[in-house]
């Protein structure tokens, strides 16, 4: 039923904007609006069919295609969205127009009605129909040129200043990346490229802020002998995301109370992949990291959201019991929800949270003096460096994708911190 809904609902919309289309198009070549209109129609056709036999098709086996299909078809259809809106508001003032001009006289109706009259070179039906269409377009062009921005990674280097910082770790070089979402991946080679841009920072320590998988441990069968040239003096640290748990995956073995042991095995699996790579997961504890006679402490906690659609299963007393008399204080949670609502009012010894998480939507606009994207509207802290007093809070923008196979604005990320 929910698919008939849908199919009516863009069967309304494809014809809506068609008409709108054929307006435009109407002093156009027939040959060449036959091929335009023919075109439209298969690709509203090809979209409608996959609808309706979507659970039929093995996507497992054609994971990559799946992806690029999704984008083409939410892009088609968030573009004839957009265009719909301008149709909708012309004909809404039309008929607004048209009330009023009723009680007037009938040629100020067929004035008011006539969409097509010029009226200083451009009526207004005309000037909203090809914005419509300019903005839709704009935005499926947007998202299709994302595509090849997927493995485009983008090194963002901060300094950051605290006066609690113990003298040793001066100039300490810290890489962060979060997200890898190795079951989206499709180019090794690319992927290698990250990788060897991270090395060529020559951090101090590297830090991974959670969701290595989409769902099952064996994304990573491919990608371990990647990830495991990620070496620094000081380590490499890892935690848990809120995919990394299996919950997203229809485990066969499933029971009434939604217990799987497969699930419980996937996850265990994951925990001794990191292991294999060389990198210390925390689980809800902390390590003492010292240099030149001075300690930091490096806290990590297991997935914790303000959001109960995301799993709660971090312990922050846990993983800070034992490090209060460490005078500097970092602590890697995924989700960064976790900072107003718990590090922020109850841990204000912690010095500095890296988190992940939103990928920032993989989709805005960042310019000196302008950010934006829809994750702002989910996430008060989507992206980038924030603070309150002496703490502070990174959120890494994410190394790998997720659903949509690439990235408009905001780029996979590699954060180089520098503590000062």
């Amino acid at each position: 039923m929910s698919s008939i809904i849908l199919v009516l609902i863009m069967v309304s919309i494809d014809t809506y904007v068609f008409m709108a289309m054929r307006t435009l198009l109407m002093n156009l070549s027939p040959k060449w609006k036959a091929l335009i209109f023919t075109l439209y129609w298969l690709a509203s056709s090809i979209v409608i069919f996959s609808i309706v036999f979507y659970s039929r098709i093995p996507w497992e086996k054609f994971m990559e295609a799946r992806s690029y299909y999704l984008t083409f078809a939410f892009g088609l259809f968030f573009a004839k969205a957009l265009i719909v809106l301008f149709l909708l508001a012309d004909d809404g003032r039309r008929a607004v127009v048209w009330v009023y001009e009723k009680f007037r006289s009938a040629p100020a109706v067929a004035a008011a009605v006539d969409g097509n009259r010029e009226t200083e070179g451009i009526s207004r039906s005309q000037f909203l129909m090809k914005t419509g269409f300019l903005i839709g377009g704009t935005m499926l062009g947007t998202l299709l040129y994302g595509l090849s921005n997927k493995y485009n990674y983008h090194v963002r280097k901060i300094r950051l200043t605290f006066n609690n910082l113990p003298a040793a770790f001066k100039g300490f070089r810290i890489v962060q990346i979060s997200d890898v979402h190795s079951g989206s991946f499709t180019d090794k080679a690319a992927v290698q490229k990250g990788i060897d841009l991270i090395k060529s920072q020559k951090p101090d320590l590297i830090l991974f802020t959670g969701d290595l998988v989409n769902d099952k441990a064996d994304e990573m069968n491919d990608y371990l002998t990647v990830f495991n040239q990620l070496q620094a003096p000081m380590g490499v640290y890892s935690t848990l995301g809120n995919h990394d748990y299996g919950d997203y995956y229809p485990w066969p073995d499933y029971d009434a109370d939604r217990q799987s042991k497969m699930k419980v095995a996937n996850l265990e699996r994951l925990k001794a992949m990191h292991g294999e790579m060389g990198w210390r997961l925390l689980m809800n504890e902390h390590t003492v990291l010292e240099k030149g006679g001075d300690k930091i402490a490096l806290l990590g906690v297991e997935n914790w959201s303000a959001n109960p659609r995301f799993p709660r299963k971090g312990d922050l007393a846990a993983a800070y019991a034992g490090s209060e008399s460490v005078p500097f204080k970092i602590l890697l949670s995924h989700d960064p929800t976790h900072w107003d609502s718990q590090v922020r009012t109850e841990y204000r010894d912690i010095d500095l949270m890296l988190a992940g998480h939103t990928h920032g939507m993989q989709f805005g606009v960042e310019i000196p003096f302008f950010k934006w994207s829809p994750a702002q509207y989910i996430y008060k802290q989507w992206a980038g460096l924030y603070q309150d007093g002496k703490q502070r809070l990174y959120v890494n923008r994410g190394f790998g994708f997720l659903g949509y196979p690439g990235r408009v604005g905001i780029l996979p990320e590699i954060t180089v911190i520098e503590l000062v």
